[in-house]
C-alpha cells in the first residue's frame, strides 16, 4: 500500500527513518518506527508516531499526530498538555498529541514538514 508521494518517501528513507504507510477504513497513515524522544523527558526513549494523511495530502495539511507507548514527562510523571486522550488506529489504543497546523503551504509543505512539527512538539511538551 502506498500512502505517500515518492518525494515523501525519499525524504524519510534520506533520514533513515523506518515507517510503514498503511490504510484502514479508507485512512491512509504513517507510523514513523521508533522515533527517538529527547532525552530525560519522557518515561520511554523512542515512540512509534502515526501521522493521517487526509485526502488530498500533500496539498492538504495533516493536523494531529498520535503516539505509542503513551508518553509522561519525567519527572512530573503526566501527559503533556492536550496529549491525553485516546484515538484507536490498527487496533491500537493511540496517545492523541492535539497540535493543529494552520501554516501548511500547498505545493511546498510534506513529511519533512510534519516531521519537523512532531520534533518541535516533542521538544517543548509541558
Amino acid at each position: 500500500m502506498t500512502a505517500l508521494p515518492s518525494k515523501c518517501r525519499r525524504y524519510l528513507t534520506g533520514r533513515n527513518m523506518r515507517f510503514d504507510e498503511i490504510e484502514e477504513g479508507g485512512q491512509k497513515a504513517v507510523i514513523l518506527r521508533g522515533v527517538p524522544l529527547p532525552a530525560g523527558r519522557f518515561d520511554a526513549a523512542a515512540a512509534d508516531i502515526l501521522i493521517l494523511l487526509p485526502a488530498g495530502y500533500p496539498d492538504v495539511a495533516p493536523d494531529m499526530f498520535y503516539a505509542l507507548p503513551w508518553l509522561r514527562l519525567v519527572p512530573a510523571n503526566r501527559y503533556p498538555n492536550t496529549a491525553d486522550q485516546p484515538f484507536v488506529f490498527g487496533s491500537q489504543n493511540w496517545q492523541r498529541w492535539s497540535r493543529h497546523n494552520d501554516a501548511w503551504r500547498s505545493g511546498v509543505d510534506g513529511i519533512w514538514t510534519m516531521v519537523k512539527r512532531v520534533e518541535t512538539a516533542l521538544a517543548v511538551a509541558a
